[in-house]
């Protein structure tokens, strides 16, 4: 059964996504990750760690700030330390954190903290002494100041502070991603509908773009859709036109789009925090035969790769579809990392699984029921500066997968406006989509 979308509204005739459900689900499973680890407690000053942990939010723009953090102790419950006002919000509407008893119990998880700045604080200014006491103060309430402490990210004085309480800190990134390499239902279904709302995004740039148009003009489009229907964030739009194609530089530009240009997208935005990465390769105005043939070849290894996934497979039988770095220009993997590739998608990209050649027939991974991934593929036109590239995104169900990018990508399509003469009449349309299929599978 394909999985269910539904209009961002809550409504009373339907069960759509259960948003009370999912925060207790996925603080149940960072608790069973924790007490399966060897640590005494995680501490996290990544956004999406945080988020996961605490369901709260403050922002986009305080993403890459390392300003807020959370801890969460093995037996106890969440808490975060927020950004001046941003704690009181949480008191008066987040009721999850509130842990207090009414009798005298602990005090609410949501409390007024402040870390480095990335450095921005007088370093004399013991704001990082102060994160390290706030800490090992609650590791000493619960019993486990002796303990190993697992942090995600940090910045070195508050390492090193943390260890000046003598708090043994260790890799904690592992059990946050192992927490979240599995989705719940509500994260599957909100990982659908940000999809399904790229798929808007597709329709729309694939109406406009033309010859005469710029790539950082596709990005505004693009970016419009997304936040009119209700986009969190537009992480970034990446917009790729003709010769810079082959090598792919991974960064858009203002780069005027020319007839026969190929031109390929990769959409990544936030829909309740969880995210996209879904590429699409259009030809403008018309196509060649060595864009044809290059997105043919894209196209085989994407579909052998999504034949393969099941619950028990590895990501090395994936990569092992995959062609070597050598085989399209490259002098080895590490040169060619990310053209063959494959990624977990969650409240970030990128995490658990990974394929890639890299690591994955060396390190291989099992896939299992539950997991969302992106798969992408990627090849070089014969001309030297045409390539093409596909991207879906996939939920691993119990018998194999289901591919959640509904964006039609089976088949190379021309983007623009065509002319012709009826009846001694000079009319414009835009191609229907049957007439669009230049390439063949």
């Amino acid at each position: 059964m394909a999985i269910r979308t539904f209009g961002p509204n809550a409504v009373d005739w339907e069960e759509r996504v259960d948003l009370d459900r999912l925060r207790k689900q996925r603080l149940a499973r960072l608790n069973e990750t924790l007490n399966r680890s060897e640590l005494g407690a995680v501490l996290s000053f990544d956004f999406a760690n945080i988020r996961y942990m605490t369901a709260t939010h403050i922002g986009t723009w305080a993403m890459d700030k390392l300003i807020r953090f959370a801890l969460l102790v093995r037996g106890g419950e969440p808490i975060v330390w927020d950004f001046g006002s941003a704690a009181r919000h949480h008191q008066l509407y987040n009721p999850w954190l509130d842990h207090s008893d009414g009798k005298g119990g602990p005090p609410t998880g949501a409390r007024a903290g402040i870390s480095t700045l990335r450095g921005a604080f007088h370093p004399d200014a013991g704001i990082a002494e102060d994160v390290a006491a706030k800490i090992a103060a609650e590791l000493r309430e619960h019993g486990l100041a002796g303990e190993p402490l697992g942090i995600d990210v940090a910045e070195m004085p508050i390492l090193t502070a943390l260890r000046g309480e003598g708090i043994d800190v260790v890799d904690g990134q592992q059990v946050f991603l192992e927490a979240r390499r599995i989705k719940t239902g509500d994260e599957i279904s909100l990982l659908t509908q940000a999809c399904a709302m790229v798929d808007a995004a597709y329709e729309e740039l694939y109406g406009y773009l033309r010859p005469g148009v710029r790539e950082n003009e596709c990005v505004g489009v693009v970016s419009k859709v997304l936040y009119d229907l209700g986009s969190e964030y537009v992480e970034g739009v990446n917009a790729i036109s003709g010769e810079r194609c082959s090598p792919h530089p991974h960064v858009y530009s203002d780069r005027l789009i020319r007839p026969g240009d190929p031109a390929f997208f990769d959409i990544l935005h936030s829909h309740l925090g969880y995210r996209t990465c879904y590429y699409r390769t259009f030809a403008v105005g018309s196509a060649s035969s060595a864009q044809r043939d290059a997105y043919v070849r894209c196209r085989e290894y994407m579909d052998r790769a999504i034949a393969l996934v099941r619950p028990g497979a590895t990501t090395a039988d994936i990569v092992q579809v995959w062609p070597r770095a050598e085989e399209f220009g490259f002098a080895d993997e590490t040169a060619a990392f990310a053209l063959q590739y494959g990624h977990g998608v969650g409240l970030s990209i990128w995490e658990k699984p990974i394929f890639s050649r890299l690591v994955s027939l060396d390190h291989p991974e099992v896939l299992e029921e539950g997991m969302v991934f992106a798969l992408e593929t990627y090849w070089p036109a014969a001309d030297g500066w045409s390539a093409a590239r596909i991207e879906e995104e996939l939920v691993v169900t119990a018998d194999g997968c289901e591919v959640i990018t509904k964006f039609p990508a089976e088949e190379l399509l021309v983007a623009g406006r065509k002319y012709w003469t009826v009846g001694g009449e000079l009319n414009t349309r835009r191609e229907s989509q049957s007439h669009l299929n230049t390439g063949t599978r």
